[in-house]
């Protein structure tokens, strides 16, 4: 993607910045829904022939799919500069308390407020709230103007960050933290050892694998085409398999969602709010701390952005494919596409009026 440029630019101008696969991503999305729903019903023992073959418990389309779409987003991550960004002690700081504190504890709050009566669903968007951005969120920090090193460096360090703690936090916000508050109702028996596992096979392969492709696509043929000629040409497969994901998945919760329309309504509810409380607390709080506009929008989108992929996976790994915990994964990228896209015309015009000295210079 070329540069961000520094002037407000149009909803055209910045939606036109995109390409067709990502301008339309929440046309894509709803049409892999629908695909799904009509394969549910039209093709008799489904279940049955995508569980002949499982990987680490998930049926192996699933699994292929899963790691199709991790992959190309995490061969896009500049894992050379995180030195660009660690002497930012502020950015650093604020991004880690916003990301591994502050977001879980909020998506933990909001689904014990919204779906108290449905353990499965709330389950499902605690594990959203645990898996942070770790690629999609580069692009809509780049279209929004901010630093772009600065988001490649804190989507690294999410990306590393989250294979050892993505566990241990589950495994506190599922069962632990309701047992000290007192809230009944979980019916959980929560492993973090599977949490982990679930983790390192679907973050961590695809991680490594991205880091070997643009180490050994650098040092074969230079950084120019590994970023020009290579990513186009591999980036489209996240969204591919991400769409391939959401068809299968849909296609074995059609019952749910057919049934069950409001349900889907009300995981959405709390993910609206999740979106809009951590985007525009983010960035109060970077320009409260005097990190300037280009560094405050990456702390908003870094820290309002969350993993979706990986959510999925670890929900359909630990709890099944056919769970209210994959259910409610699913319907986050289907809530946070549109919201994230809007929220770049937000940040464009709020970037006159909170940072008026670095609109002054653009």
């Amino acid at each position: 993607m070329s540069t961000a440029t520094h002037d407000s630019p149009t909803a055209p101008a910045v939606v036109g910045r995109l390409s067709h696969l990502d301008r339309f991503l929440p046309l894509w999305i709803g049409l892999a829904m629908a695909v799904g729903l009509l394969l549910g019903r039209l093709v008799p023992g489904l279940d049955s022939a995508l569980d002949a073959v499982t990987v680490g418990g998930i049926s192996l389309p699933i699994a292929i799919g899963l790691l199709i779409m991790m992959y190309p987003v995490l061969a896009k991550v500049r894992y050379d500069r995180l030195g660009t960004v660690t002497g930012d002690r502020r950015l650093l700081v604020s991004s880690l308390v916003l990301n591994w504190l502050v977001g879980p504890a909020l998506m933990f709050a909001l689904a014990w407020i919204f779906l108290a009566d449905q353990p499965a669903y709330r389950t499902g968007l605690i594990i959203v709230g645990l898996a942070r951005c770790i690629a999609m969120v580069i692009i809509w920090n780049d279209l929004a103007g901010g630093d772009r090193e600065a988001a490649a460096v804190l989507v690294a360090l999410n990306s590393v960050f989250q294979v050892v703690a993505f566990g241990l936090l589950g495994w506190f916000y599922l069962a632990v933290l309701p047992g000290w508050l007192g809230l009944s109702g979980t019916g959980l028996a929560v492993s973090g050892a599977d949490l982990a596992g679930n983790v390192l096979i679907f973050l961590g392969i695809p991680l490594l694998a991205g880091y070997l492709t643009r180490r050994l696509g650098e040092r074969a043929r230079g950084r120019d085409w590994y970023e020009t000629r290579l990513l186009p040409r591999i980036g489209p497969a996240a969204l591919y398999g991400l769409l391939f994901t959401i068809v299968i998945l849909f296609a074995l919760q059609g019952d749910a969602i057919t049934g069950r329309p409001l349900d889907v309504a009300r995981i959405a509810l709390p993910l609206l709010v999740y979106f809009a409380v951590m985007w525009a607390g983010s960035y109060l709080l970077g320009r409260a701390v005097g990190l300037g506009y280009a560094r405050t929008t990456t702390l908003a989108f870094t820290a309002a952005g969350n993993n979706f992929e990986l959510a999925i996976a670890v929900a359909i790994g630990t709890f099944g494919v056919t769970s209210g915990q994959a259910l409610a994964g699913v319907v986050g990228p289907l809530i946070e596409v549109p919201v994230l896209v809007g929220l770049v015309y937000v940040s464009r015009w709020a970037r006159h009026r909170l940072f008026p000295t670095t609109a002054a210079r653009s």
